[in-house]
């Protein structure tokens, strides 16, 4: 069965990723970026001092900046445990895809999907009373979370599983965040 699984994985992984073009590659290779996503996190950060002060909003970045060394920390902790091979190191299919990148490290479960998800999702917690447009912000891990596809450097099932770690983890940090605000600014 878990054989079953993987390969319907690694078949999907092949239509999506064989959807893309190369007038389309330039577009999924600048969302993949990290830093292309700057103003975003800027944007973000000038909410966050707007929205609760210099103290509570400093307080609130800072967290944001934890969320995501804790995030990349925990992704790595998991790929170096698991160890599945990225779609361009599998030998059954990696002929096969439209690589246009090849990082390194395992593929189980995707941090740019993890991360991204945890963020905003945080984001949306923190925000939600606040700002009803906030919900926008789920647009960045799916476009995040597809261009990981589109590129070839993982499977749907590391993808949606970074999706799911990711709302998990942001549900639990926003309640750890309430409490530590609450104690401090009090």
């Amino acid at each position: 069965m878990l054989e079953s699984l993987l390969q319907n994985d690694r078949e999907l992984l092949l239509y999506l990723n064989n959807l893309g073009s190369e007038q389309w590659d330039g577009f999924w290779l600048a969302i993949t970026n990290q830093f292309h996503w700057i103003p975003l996190f800027a944007f973000i950060f000038y909410l966050s001092i707007k929205s609760f002060g210099w103290k509570k909003g400093l307080f609130l970045i800072l967290s944001m900046i934890l969320l995501v060394a804790l995030s990349d920390q925990f992704t790595n902790l998991i790929k170096n445990t698991i160890q599945r091979l990225r779609p361009s190191s599998d030998p059954s299919i990696k002929d096969s895809l439209r690589n246009l990148i090849k990082p390194g490290g395992y593929s189980f479960f995707s941090g740019h999907s993890a991360t991204s998800t945890f963020f905003s999702v945080f984001v949306i917690l923190v925000f939600k009373e606040r700002y009803k447009q906030v919900y926008l912000m789920l647009l960045f891990p799916l476009f995040f979370a597809y261009s990981r596809l589109y590129l070839g450097v993982h499977y749907p099932i590391d993808v949606v599983s970074g999706i799911i770690v990711g709302v998990i983890l942001a549900n639990v940090y926003f309640i750890g965040y309430k409490k530590a605000s609450s104690k401090l600014f009090s």
